[in-house]
């Protein structure tokens, strides 16, 4: 389980890349890099890392499924995620 301080880090991370996604776009197009290196570092969507919905995991994220992979497998052996299935031949 990630610790909570991480995940609302994420989450301020997400709110900040939503708020200046309209002016970083204007920038880049302007070629004003000088602006667009005065904006806030977490405003930058290269900054944001996906986390498992469920625990916070930063590693092993499926993107299809928004859950890492130790939770996709607990998840698909209870049956709890439609269509699939644990493969066997």
């Amino acid at each position: 389980m990630a610790k909570e301080s991480m995940k609302a880090r994420e989450v301020k991370r997400a709110k900040l890349t939503a708020k200046y996604a309209d002016k970083r776009k204007a920038l880049k197009e302007a070629g004003d890099y000088e602006a667009l290196q005065k904006l806030p570092k977490n405003a930058s969507p290269v900054r944001m890392h996906n986390r498992c919905k469920l625990t916070g995991r930063p590693k092993g994220y499926m993107r299809q499924f928004g859950v890492s992979r130790v939770m996709f497998r607990e998840m698909a052996n209870k049956g709890l995620i439609p269509g699939v299935r644990k493969a066997s031949w």
